[in-house]
């Protein structure tokens, strides 16, 4: 683990987000809320979040942290039948939460796979990435696209 102990507390912040594909029959049950599992985008969320909170016990070396905020959004994209997952994580400390936003996005995401996959297997967890961050010695990270 790296020693973070002489660095300064600062307040952090990280967006993340993915995509996950489905076809027409899954996007319909998503939007229409008739999924046999239940309500998909409410459970994902909070899958994302509790993802986000224990991303020390799930990724080697990385730090416990106290997060002062993680929210997992959706967007859906109807053109092309996806499901955009985008977390934001916020805390106040010596290291940064950009790998808590990453993994809420890819467990919300997986979260959707696991909810659909009686209907479709064939769904494509894609473009997933830091959006941006700040905090920290190296200041303000924004994706140029």
């Amino acid at each position: 683990m790296v020693d973070v102990g002489e660095k300064a507390e600062t307040d952090r912040i990280a967006i993340a987000h993915g995509k996950i594909y489905v076809n027409e029959a899954v996007y319909k049950a998503i939007v229409d809320g008739t999924s046999k599992k239940g309500d998909v985008l409410g459970v994902a969320r909070v899958a994302g979040i509790m993802g986000a909170k224990r991303t020390s016990e799930l990724i080697p070396l990385c730090h416990v942290l106290m997060l002062t905020k993680c929210s997992v959004e959706f967007v859906l994209h109807e053109e092309e039948h996806s499901v955009e997952a985008i977390c934001t994580v916020k805390t106040h400390g010596k290291t940064g939460v950009e790998m808590e936003a990453l993994t809420g996005v890819q467990v919300a995401l997986l979260t959707v796979y696991d909810m659909c996959k009686a209907i479709d297997k064939g769904m494509v967890i894609s473009e997933v990435c830091l959006l941006r961050k700040e905090g920290g010695k190296s200041g303000v990270y924004e994706r140029a696209e």
